[in-house]
């Protein structure tokens, strides 16, 4: 099914999201045209349809934040050897300063929700990515201007929480905008993130073959985040269920029962078994990032040459699994697709563990993952699948929570089991979490429905 079919056959599709009658449509206001920069507002509940243009406006400014935090993620990562000559630190000092980023990170996606309440969702991003951007410069000039430790950590511990936080808003706000249009596309916009990645370390690889400063270098890039976010949010739509009402005057909840709402997500089953879909596939996903090319030079005994190449092989296919799951997802539901994802994931694990020759090994790692590819897109959009669409940033960042868990646990876990049974051995750890998120998928499935309401 194309990506770019037209809403009319979305909507021929799915009768629960019929098109009103014109009469039940909501006028557009003067000013807030189709695609305008300031959105429709939609502070008073109501389902306001969406001109098709608008609702266009909105998809591509959210695909732009995506980029724009892979961008500044790749940019500091690429840089880190810099940063780590020009400050004299160890490989354990190194270890310690990427902790501060990780504590940040893990703040920042708590915070996420108190925050998007407060200030709502549009603010947050543009308040968040600044934050992010403040990070860049002082890591900059900590790691190439003045020798300065602390000053790095300061920055990564900002960088880590401002990135942590726009991926819960960026996550909501994505569920949002698909929600409207009717198809599925979070999937895609993770892909736009990898894209921002791709971009930020191939702008890196230049300034360095060019020899330009990490401070100049990162300090165009938080220009280019802090420009594009300012000019993105301008076409994101005004909502209150989001905490964007326009409204100074307007009551605000209590800060308690904001607290309350926020704990009470993680006793809802449901949601905690898409946060085991997210554990699972992230898992796999985190683990490869971080084992698969060692798996290859020291569990099958290939070259380091060889290894990078699988492992380009294995980003390859959870990018281009990212780019077309979405159409997929519409045909066959959320259940479907994990299940089998899931199962394509453990057929990958068992060939590329089990190997003993290089087409097997190529042919597991390529379902390895288009196996783990879908389980964080699709798990944001089902934690965000909520009739009460205030609750939907709380439980948004509680299964980012989970999932960002296993990203920054399990490749130490799987270091020290690998180092008592052999990194391939350890790699079972993956098969088995996999076989779980194909069980708890169930959990991830539609509730609340599309509205796909669109203006022509």
């Amino acid at each position: 099914m194309s990506q770019h079919r037209d809403d009319e056959s979305v909507l021929a599709e799915r009768p629960e999201a019929s098109v009103p009658a014109d009469d039940e449509r909501a006028t557009t206001r003067p000013g807030d045209g189709a695609g305008s920069p300031t959105g429709t507002d939609s502070t008073d509940g109501t389902d306001a349809a969406r001109p098709r243009r608008e609702l266009t406006a909105w998809r591509n400014a959210v695909f732009a934040v995506f980029f724009l935090s892979g961008l500044s993620m790749a940019s500091w990562v690429a840089r880190l050897p810099a940063v780590r000559d020009f400050t004299e630190l160890s490989t354990q000092g190194v270890g310690l300063v990427i902790m501060g980023g990780s504590i940040g990170a893990v703040l920042g996606l708590i915070a996420a929700p108190w925050l998007m309440a407060r200030v709502g969702a549009r603010a947050g991003m543009i308040g968040v990515l600044v934050t992010v951007s403040v990070g860049l410069v002082s890591v900059g000039v900590g790691g190439s201007l003045l020798p300065s430790v602390p000053l790095v950590v300061i920055g990564l511990f900002l960088f880590g929480f401002g990135n942590g936080a726009v991926d819960v808003m960026m996550n909501v706000e994505g569920a949002e905008a698909e929600r409207e249009i009717g198809k599925t596309l979070m999937p895609l916009m993770h892909a736009f993130f990898s894209f921002g990645t791709v971009a930020g370390a191939g702008l890196a690889a230049a300034a360095s073959a060019l020899g330009i400063a990490v401070a100049a270098h990162l300090g165009v890039i938080a220009l280019l985040v802090v420009g594009g976010v300012i000019v993105a949010v301008r076409y994101v739509p005004v909502r209150g269920e989001l905490g964007d009402g326009p409204h100074p005057d307007a009551p605000k909840v209590p800060l308690s029962q904001r607290l309350r709402e926020s704990l009470a997500v993680w006793a809802d089953v449901r949601l905690l078994l898409i946060g085991v879909v997210m554990l699972g596939m992230s898992f796999a996903e985190g683990g490869a990032n971080d084992w698969l090319a060692l798996a290859v030079v020291d569990g099958h005994g290939y070259d380091a040459t060889i290894g990078a190449a699988v492992f380009t092989v294995f980003t390859i296919a959870i990018t281009g699994a990212r780019i077309v799951g979405g159409p997929l997802i519409d045909r066959f539901g959320r259940v479907r697709m994990l299940q089998a994802l899931a199962a394509i994931g453990v057929v990958g694990l068992s060939l590329f563990i089990f190997s003993t020759e290089p087409w097997t090994l190529i042919l597991g790692t390529v379902l390895w993952g288009i196996g783990c590819s879908l389980g964080f897109p699709v798990g944001m959009s089902a934690a965000a699948d909520v009739p009460d669409r205030r609750l939907a940033a709380s439980r948004v960042s509680a299964v980012a929570i989970i999932g960002y868990c296993a990203f920054l646990a399990g490749p130490p876990f799987l270091g020290f089991l690998g180092e008592h049974f052999g990194i391939l051995n350890a790699l079972l750890v993956l098969l088995g979490l996999m076989v779980l998120a194909g069980i708890a998928a169930p959990a991830a499935r539609e509730q609340s429905g599309p509205r796909a309401r669109v203006k022509g």
